[in-house]
């Protein structure tokens, strides 16, 4: 894996990814958790070919600017790109546009994990608290 590892994806806003509809605000317009997920989906999807078996990523810091607002049935593209590995740490700095402008930009940083002994520490965690 090197820095300059570049994601794009692109998707239609659907009233379920509105502030209305999660009740993170009062309007039908894209929502502030819905972009910041879709900037973790993409910067996770960028580098999973380059992950060993059996290891993924997970994210552990985002920290974003929502300029703009858009609305339902509008298309919106988000990039992202690897911008310092760090062992395995890896940041990534994200943008997300619609057909007119930006909509929201910033950092994002996930660790790399193996999934099994992530999965044993929950499982630990579980038995610790009666789950």
């Amino acid at each position: 894996m090197e820095v300059g590892i570049k994601g794009t994806r692109e998707r239609t806003v659907t009233y379920e990814q509105t502030a209305e509809y999660l009740s993170s605000g009062l309007l039908p317009v894209f929502a502030t958790p819905c972009m910041i997920q879709f900037m973790e989906e993409t910067a996770r999807i960028s580098v999973e070919p380059y992950l060993a078996e059996g290891m993924s990523t997970v994210g552990t810091v985002v920290n974003v600017k929502h300029l703009a607002s858009t609305f339902v049935g509008c298309k919106v593209t988000c990039e992202s790109e690897l911008i310092e590995i760090d062992r395995r740490r890896l940041v990534f700095t994200v943008k997300v546009f619609d057909d007119k402008e930006l909509l929201g930009e910033g950092i994002h940083e996930r660790f790399i994990v193996d999934n099994a002994k992530f999965i044993a520490r929950l499982d630990e965690k579980k038995k610790s608290l009666g789950i």
